[in-house]
Parts: C-alpha cells; sequence; structure tokens
C-alpha cells in the first residue's frame, strides 16, 4: 500500500501466509480498502484487527511520519539448503558472527540430527537456529537429539517449537538441554512472555503479529523476561524484507533477523536488497484497488 500526504509518502506491505496467517488475502484486502475510505476522507481510522493489514498499514504511517527508522539490519541468518558441501563453504567464509537457520522436521528426525551435527562439527564457530514447526512427537524429538552431539548441543541457539504441545517441548529441553523458542505459540491467546527453564527465545513475525506497536510491546515483553527476541520474516517481497530489517536494527539491534527468504521470488518489489541479482518491479507493475 502507498500513502501520500503532502510532500510525504509511506509504503506498507499486506502479505498474508497461507497456512499461518489467520486472515485469507480477500479479508486482508477488505480490512485495508475500509480503512484506506476513512483515512482519504480525513478521519484517523483505528487499525484493522486483521494481523497483516494492520501491520502493512502501521508501516507506512510510520514512513509517513519518518518514525520508522531507516538504518537497516540486512544481516540475515542464512537458511542452509541444499548440497553439504557448498553449505560448508558459504559458511565458513561468513564474516563476524556465524548464524544460519535450518528447517527441521521435514524429512527423519535423525537426517536432521545428522546434519546438524555434520556442520556444528565442521565449523567450530558456528551457531545453529532450527525450526521445526511442531512436526515432532516426543519420541522423533528424542531421535533428532540423539545424533547431536552433548559437546555441540550448546551451539543450537535454539530449537523453535519442537513437537505439538508446549509442554512436551518444554520437556524436550529439560531432557536434552538444547534451548527452544517459541514461535506459534505467540499467537496463542494463552501466551504469556515469562522466563521457563530452557527456553531462550521468541521468533516474532509482524505480518502475523499485527502493527508495528504490537511488534514493540511483544518486543519489550520478551526482553523485560530475559528472552532474546528474534524479527522474522512470513515470506514477504522485498518491499517487506527491506522495512523488516530496519524494525530489528530499531528493536533488536544486537540479533541477527530471520529474512532470508527472497531467493524464494523471482523478483523484487518496489525497493531492493542489497546484492540481491534479482530483477526489480517498480510501481507499474502494481494494479492500483482505489
Amino acid at each position: 500500500m502507498h500513502l501520500q500526504q503532502d510532500e510525504r509518502e509511506g509504503w506498507g506491505e499486506i502479505s498474508p501466509l497461507p497456512g499461518f496467517s489467520l486472515e485469507s488475502l480477500d479479508d486482508a484486502q477488505l480490512a485495508l480498502l475500509a480503512w484506506a475510505d476513512a483515512w482519504r476522507e480525513g478521519a484517523d481510522p483505528a487499525l484493522p484487527d486483521v494481523p497483516s493489514a494492520a501491520f502493512g498499514i502501521s508501516c507506512a504511517l510510520a514512513e509517513l511520519d519518518s518514525s520508522l527508522p531507516e538504518e537497516a539490519n540486512y544481516r540475515a541468518a542464512p537458511l542452509c539448503t541444499g548440497d553439504p558441501d557448498e553449505l560448508f563453504a558459504l559458511l565458513s567464509a561468513m564474516p563476524g558472527e556465524k548464524v544460519a537457520k535450518i528447517k527441521v522436521g521435514l524429512y527423519e528426525a535423525v537426517r536432521d540430527g545428522m546434519v546438524a551435527n555434520l556442520l556444528l562439527e565442521a565449523i567450530p564457530d558456528l551457531h545453529l537456529r532450527l525450526d521445526a514447526n511442531r512436526a515432532w512427537t516426543p519420541l522423533k524429538a528424542q531421535q533428532f537429539a540423539k545424533y547431536v552431539n552433548p559437546a555441540y548441543r550448546s551451539r543450537i541457539a535454539f530449537l523453535e517449537e519442537p513437537c505439538k504441545t508446549r509442554d512436551d517441548s518444554r520437556a524436550f529441553a529439560r531432557e536434552t538441554g538444547i534451548a527452544i523458542a517459541w514461535d506459534e505459540s505467540l499467537r496463542e491467546d494463552d501466551f504469556e512472555f515469562i522466563a521457563e527453564p530452557g527456553v531462550s527465545a521468541v521468533v516474532i513475525k509482524p505480518t502475523l503479529t499485527g502493527s508495528l506497536a504490537k511488534v514493540r510491546e511483544q518486543v519489550a515483553a520478551a526482553h523485560a523476561s530475559g528472552l532474546t527476541a528474534v524479527i522474522s520474516s512470513s515470506i514477504e517481497s522485498s518491499l517487506g524484507l527491506t522495512q523488516l530489517a530496519r524494525i530489528a536494527a530499531w528493536l533488536t539491534p544486537d540479533t541477527i533477523p530471520g529474512l532470508d527468504t527472497l531467493n524464494l521470488m523471482q523478483a523484487q518489489l518496489i525497493r531492493t536488497w542489497p546484492d540481491s541479482a534479482l530483477p526489480c518491479l517498480d510501481v507499474t507493475a502494481l494494479e492500483p484497488l482505489l
């Protein structure tokens, strides 16, 4: 979305993620159009309850009033896929703090454990973030852990939601010494930001969370509980990703965000990600809704 007021302008991206967002694209579009009609009439409408719409609109408003800082953190923890030899070369060449991410739970848990162990063994200063998306039973989670050398487990920064229930995930952390992080749990009504043994982080996905104000509240609550807050993408375009990089630099300056999803796109949109070779679509490629 694009807002203009006098000489000022602001952009925002509204891109609900199928299978994760509660709302559909149609829901988000209806919410946006209702808000935009009121705003164009000179009102100061409340943000919609629809998370993706609230996030995109709040970003556009924050650009409009210059409250979203320009400085960005483009250091995205690379998502490890493909040939292990290529991964070794990529990760070994990373400058500074080496943090990478692996999606687990897509294959056999034993295989996931072996791959994580192999990377940690081969690159002694590597730290891994793992994401299971609640894919494992307690038995599968234990099978994974069995193949990770206990001496390397402290270099797993966190494993996001290993099991289907929070209690099973807590038990996994307690029994294996592998730290966990909450992700899907943040969007459940009974979730609370509290310090817990074995829980090291929360993963905050603004498109699934809502307005910038709500994102700031969640980051503050996490930090107050001694948890690391990681700003993460929900497969936005380069426009949304560059804004997430700015949010990360602003709210979580000491933490590498999880934004390595641009390679899932065929082109960039409006704004480019540094060093990306993808072509960039400009405003003329967009279809106006209003």
